[in-house]
């Protein structure tokens, strides 16, 4: 009987804003093969992450649970992989399920992939250039001995993309399949391939709005943060060692061009190679049963506040780039501007592949926003949460809400998620910007009273979708 049931292909990259997408309106560069998504598809323009960083926003995408319900709020909390996944859903669906690339919610029996036929994955980050991988045991059904490694001569995201078709080509062509390709680029340190390692060579790339951000009007935790371009980048994310005797706009003037060139140069081998699996479809007559999805784990600063890295609320960090084509369900060319979060993934899949979404998962299906048809109760704020206070960069730990007009952050700066430990030193504070009269959030106008009854208004929100979701207030976060 022929397959009915979408296929599903699920890119997802490392770290790559959506700012640096054509499709976005970028600036800075052009993604041909992503444009192709977008333009056959949708654009989600207000896709968010609940946790911007890598493992916990995996663990969300996987579980379709926020990260104090599946325990994986940071990069050091692993994912038990004996939790319940859309992959293992699927495939007890009948779906045929592969993962290739990054993991990143560790290794070893306890954390290895389940719920794949195949699977071949990076150990912990991984490097650019004839990488290691795990690959799963032949002859095993689990996967659950972690595994096998060898080191593969290459470059990681063509070598990715390669596992990607291969498998494509043994499939079993008249069940439906479930691919994850999720690239190990553009994370940091930046290395390009040799293909594109001359792009932007004789050019400088456009300099963002707030690269020479001062942090004034801002809550402290904006200029703690140790991940200014070019004051913290090394040696190893700029391929030499900074100048001496600049100051600090010019370490930013100068390290922005060295970081930005190196970051683009990684996010054009991507979009060659999505279109490698895209031309694919093409050939094998796969592209009108087949939903193909390209996100990132969550967004990432290209210089802007200064910054590179996430973590933060602010919009760079929290906006995940989200394009969708499906041509059976989906117009070409379409865009959406409701909110959607990295929780909804796993309802969304499920839904499509027409099974049942389980009643524990906490996200919603946005297959209604496919057709343009928005729910009347679809959700008009969305809940946030950062636990890794002082882990890396010196970031703050936080949580916040974000509504279409406003956004309220919250800097607690409780390590109970990391450390088991309070931090005493730090008296709580607040942001709250108007993003429609201040897109860039430079403005911190919690303290101004014409926003009074607005700040009110947000905690209340706030606290509500955190009882919502089952998640705790800050013992200091009073009335």
């Amino acid at each position: 009987m022929p397959n009915t049931r979408p296929n599903i292909i699920f890119i997802m990259s490392d770290d790559h804003a959506s700012h640096a997408m054509s499709c976005y309106g970028s600036r800075i560069n052009e993604t041909p093969h992503l444009d192709r998504i977008a333009d056959g598809g949708m654009r989600f323009d207000n896709c968010f992450c609940t946790n911007s960083i890598c493992t916990p926003s995996r663990a969300v995408i996987l579980t379709g649970t926020y990260n104090h319900i599946n325990e994986v709020t940071t990069l050091a909390t692993h994912m038990d992989n004996r939790l319940q996944t859309y992959p293992k859903l699927l495939r007890e669906a009948g779906y045929q399920t592969a993962m290739f690339g990054k993991w990143h919610l560790g290794t070893g029996p306890e954390h290895c992939p389940t719920g794949f036929d195949d699977w071949v994955v990076i150990p912990g980050q991984g490097i650019y250039h004839n990488p290691e991988f795990v690959f799963k045991s032949e002859g095993s059904d689990t996967g659950l001995d972690g595994g096998t490694r060898r080191t593969v001569k290459g470059y990681v995201t063509d070598l990715i993309t390669d596992f990607s078709l291969d498998w494509l080509e043994v499939r079993d062509p008249d069940r439906p399949f479930c691919m994850m390709v999720h690239h190990k680029a553009p994370h940091r340190p930046w290395v390009s391939d040799e293909k594109h390692a001359a792009m932007y060579l004789n050019e400088d790339v456009p300099e963002p709005e707030t690269l020479y951000d001062d942090y004034a009007n801002r809550a402290s935790a904006a200029a703690a943060a140790e991940m200014r371009v070019g004051v913290h980048n090394n040696a190893l994310d700029l391929k030499c060692e900074m100048p001496r005797g600049l100051t600090e706009h010019e370490m930013r003037m100068w390290g922005y061009q060295r970081y930005i060139k190196e970051y683009l140069r990684v996010v054009a081998s991507i979009d060659d190679n999505v279109g490698r699996l895209l031309d694919y479809l093409d050939a094998e007559g796969l592209t009108e049963n087949t939903m193909i999805i390209y996100t990132s784990d969550q967004g990432f600063f290209l210089g802007d506040h200064g910054w590179y890295d996430k973590r933060f609320m602010y919009e760079e960090s929290l906006r995940m780039p989200f394009i969708l084509r499906y041509p059976k369900e989906v117009a070409p060319g379409t865009v959406n501007d409701d909110i959607v979060l990295n929780v909804d993934f796993a309802p969304l899949f499920l839904d499509l592949a027409g099974v049942e979404v389980p009643d524990d998962m906490q996200g919603e299906t946005f297959r209604p926003l496919l057709s343009g048809e928005t729910p009347e109760d679809w959700r008009d704020g969305m809940y946030y949460r950062y636990w890794m206070h002082k882990a890396h960069h010196n970031v703050y730990a936080h949580y916040g809400v974000r509504t279409k007009r406003y956004k309220l952050i919250y800097y607690y700066s409780d390590a109970l998620g990391q450390a088991g430990a309070i931090d005493e030193t730090y008296e709580p504070e607040w942001e709250l910007f108007d993003l429609e009269v201040d897109p860039c959030e430079l403005n911190n106008v919690v303290d101004d009273p014409a926003y009074a009854a607005t700040f009110k208004e947000l905690k209340d929100v706030m606290h509500k979708l955190q009882a919502e979701v089952g998640d705790k207030r800050y013992y200091k976060d009073v009335e």
